[in-house]
């Protein structure tokens, strides 16, 4: 589907600069777009390969197990229906790990192992369980103590101090975590009291 969202707005574009004659203009701007996707391309690919380089290097470190077990009754309370030596739990950590430093797309592979290990204890498959639901809350409103993609995009953009972002973000997104959560408990005690 959104493939064929993008095939019509390039066709209506294409359409619209030869009705208007400014076809040169067109090819102009698609090359240079194209030019800057690279350039920003290359500019991601320095502090992504620090950071899930630091993220190896914890993870045979054994670093990720430890942080998994000391947060293990946190993340009991907050997925009551998971058993507690549930395999989802390590994929969850590294998620959140990975989104505590704005690794959005490194953080996506272990939010989709961890919903798949989910998936294997749900009862009705069909619909999203409570972990699910509430990991999917967790996940989107992630706390980002170092938000590397947007440090990055600034740093490529010339920004004065790319890195004066990085404490609003924190305050931002844990702010926004708890909210998440906050409306999750309280989401699902009125579904749970509407079933009864």
């Amino acid at each position: 589907m959104v493939n064929l969202i993008w095939i019509f707005m390039v066709i209506i574009g294409l359409l619209f600069s030869f009705y208007n004659g400014t076809t040169a203009e067109v090819n102009q701007a698609m090359f240079e777009a194209s030019g800057n996707a690279v350039e920003l391309v290359i500019g991601f690919i320095a502090i992504f390969t620090f950071w899930l380089g630091m993220m190896e290097v914890a993870k045979k470190a054994g670093l990720l197990s430890m942080i998994t077990s000391i947060c293990s009754p946190f993340l009991s309370r907050l997925f009551p229906d998971l058993p507690k030596k549930d395999p989802s739990f390590g994929f969850i950590m590294s998620n959140v790990t990975a989104n505590f430093f704005g690794l959005g797309n490194a953080a996506t592979p272990f939010g989709i192992k961890a919903m798949k290990e989910m998936q294997k204890l749900n009862p009705a498959p069909d619909k999203a369980s409570r972990s699910m639901v509430t990991f999917l809350c967790l996940n989107t409103a992630a706390i980002t103590f170092f938000p590397a993609t947007i440090v990055s995009l600034r740093l490529t953009e010339g920004a004065a101090d790319p890195l004066d972002i990085v404490i609003p973000a924190f305050l931002a997104t844990l702010v926004s975590c708890t909210a998440a959560i906050i409306y999750d408990r309280i989401s699902w005690q009125i579904v749970s009291r509407r079933r009864k």
